[in-house]
C-alpha cells in the first residue's frame, strides 16, 4: 500500500538538492567558523553564503538575519528579547489568540515576569482586526506579535495593514512566519515587520536550524550567552550543515514557490470541494479565500478527529488534528476554540496540509475512503445521540 503523506504544516521531508548541500559538511568541511585557519574559514563562508540566501528571499540584508535552533527558538528571542531590551520604555506586549504556543507561552513567561499582555481575539475565519490592534497600544506597548498565517486553519493575517499601525505607534513588529516563508511571497519592508521567525523543516530543509530576522536598529538583547556568535545575540558553535541546508531551501523556495502554490491550490479547492460534497454536517475551518494554498482543515460533526487520523492511518493517509507541537494534548486546539467552535466540534477537526509530493491522486483517495470512515465512526458515536 502506497502511504500518502498529507502533514506537511507539521515537517517536510528535506529536498534531496538540500541534503546534497549539507553532506560535505558533516565530515570534509567540518571546521569552526570561528576558527581563523582554512577549516574554519571555509565553514565561515558556507554560513555566510546561507546568510545571504535566507535574506534574499524576505528582502532583507544578511546582516539582519540571526540563525536559531528553530522556528520556537526565534519566536522566544524575538518576543524575550525585544521585551528585556525596552522594558524601561514600557512593559506592553501585544498578541492574538490564535498565536503558536512559542509566541503564547513566551508571552506567559513575560507576564509572570512583569510584562502585561493583550490577547487579541479573532473572528470566525481566525483573523485579527487591524483596528483591535490599534485600539489597544499605549505609550508602554513595546512590542506587536501577529503570526503571518495560522499552522492550524491556514488563515493568512493582514500583516502588512498591522505594520502600517506598529509603524506609526513607534513599536515593533514580530511576525512568526514559520508556515508562509518559501511557500508565498514574503517581503519584510512590504509586511512592515521589525522581526520575523523561519523554521528550514517547514520549507523542506533539515530540522534544527531556523532564522530570526531583526531589522537594523531594533534593540534586542541574548537569551543564550557564552561566545561572540552571531553578533552576541545568538551564542553557541553555528550548526553549519543545517544552516547550509536552511541556505539551500531558501534558495529553492524562491524558486519553486510561484508554480506550487497554484499546484497546492487547486489540489486544496479539490479537496474542500469534494469533502463538503460527499460528508454531511462537515465545514472548513479557517477563511474560505485567505488561506494557505496548502492548507484544508475542517470539523465533522459526531466524530472525534483522533479516530479519523488511526482510521486513515490503516488506510496509509497521514493526517492530523491540528498542530502538531499540541498532538500529545487531549484538549481541544486553542485556535480552533478562538474561532468560535464548540471543544465537541473542536475534537472533531482534521487538517490535510498538502506539499511537494501530494498529487491528485492522493486527494481523490482522499475523498474515496473518508466518507466511509466518518460514517461507520458516526454509527458508534454516543455524540451523535447527543442533544445539539
Amino acid at each position: 500500500m502506497r502511504r500518502i503523506y498529507l502533514d506537511y504544516a507539521a515537517t517536510t521531508p528535506t529536498h534531496p538538492e538540500v541534503v546534497k548541500a549539507m553532506l560535505p559538511y558533516f565530515a570534509n568541511s567540518f571546521g569552526n567558523p570561528s576558527s581563523i585557519y582554512s577549516y574554519g574559514q571555509e565553514a565561515r563562508g558556507a554560513v555566510e553564503e546561507a546568510r545571504i540566501k535566507v535574506a534574499e528571499l524576505i528582502g532583507a540584508r544578511s546582516e539582519e538575519i540571526i540563525f536559531t535552533s528553530g522556528g520556537t527558538e526565534a519566536d522566544n528571542l524575538a518576543l524575550k528579547g525585544v521585551a528585556y531590551a525596552n522594558d524601561r520604555k514600557g512593559n506592553h506586549v501585544i498578541t492574538t489568540s490564535v498565536e503558536h504556543h512559542a509566541v503564547l507561552e513566551a508571552c506567559k513567561f513575560l507576564e509572570r515576569s512583569g510584562f502585561k499582555i493583550t490577547c487579541l481575539p479573532v473572528d470566525k475565519y481566525g483573523l485579527v482586526d487591524p483596528d483591535a490592534v490599534r485600539k489597544v497600544i499605549t505609550n508602554r506597548t513595546v512590542l506587536i506579535s501577529v503570526m503571518h498565517a495560522s499552522n492550524e486553519v491556514g488563515t493568512i493575517e493582514p500583516v502588512e495593514e498591522i505594520g502600517k499601525i506598529a509603524r506609526e505607534a513607534g513599536v515593533y513588529f514580530h511576525t512568526d512566519a514559520v508556515q508562509t516563508v518559501g511557500h508565498i511571497p514574503v517581503n519584510v519592508d512590504k509586511l512592515g515587520v521589525d522581526l520575523l521567525s523561519i523554521s528550514a523543516h517547514k520549507l523542506y530543509g533539515p530540522k534544527g536550524v531556523g532564522a530570526l530576522y531583526v531589522r537594523k536598529g531594533t534593540k534586542l538583547v541574548s537569551l543564550v550567552h557564552g561566545g561572540e556568535q552571531e553578533k552576541r545575540r545568538r551564542a553557541g558553535t553555528e550548526n553549519v550543515p543545517c544552516i547550509v541546508g536552511l541556505g539551500r531551501a531558501m534558495e529553492l523556495g524562491g524558486q519553486e514557490m510561484g508554480k506550487e502554490a497554484k499546484r497546492l491550490a487547486h489540489l486544496r479547492d479539490r479537496l474542500i470541494e469534494g469533502v463538503v460534497e460527499k460528508i454531511d454536517r462537515v465545514r472548513l475551518n479557517g477563511h474560505p479565500t485567505r488561506r494557505l494554498p496548502n492548507n484544508v482543515n475542517i470539523s465533522v460533526d459526531f466524530v472525534e478527529g483522533e479516530s479519523m487520523i488511526l482510521n486513515l492511518d490503516l488506510e496509509g493517509i497521514c493526517a492530523s488534528t491540528g498542530s502538531a507541537c499540541s498532538s500529545a494534548s487531549l484538549e481541544p486546539s486553542h485556535v480552533l476554540l478562538a474561532l468560535g467552535l464548540s471543544p465537541e466540534e473542536a475534537h472533531g477537526s482534521l487538517r490535510f496540509t498538502l506539499g511537494r509530493e501530494s498529487t491528485e491522486a492522493d486527494t481523490e483517495r482522499v475523498l474515496e475512503v473518508l466518507p466511509g470512515i466518518v460514517a461507520k465512526l458516526r454509527a458508534m458515536s454516543p455524540l451523535l445521540k447527543t442533544p445539539r
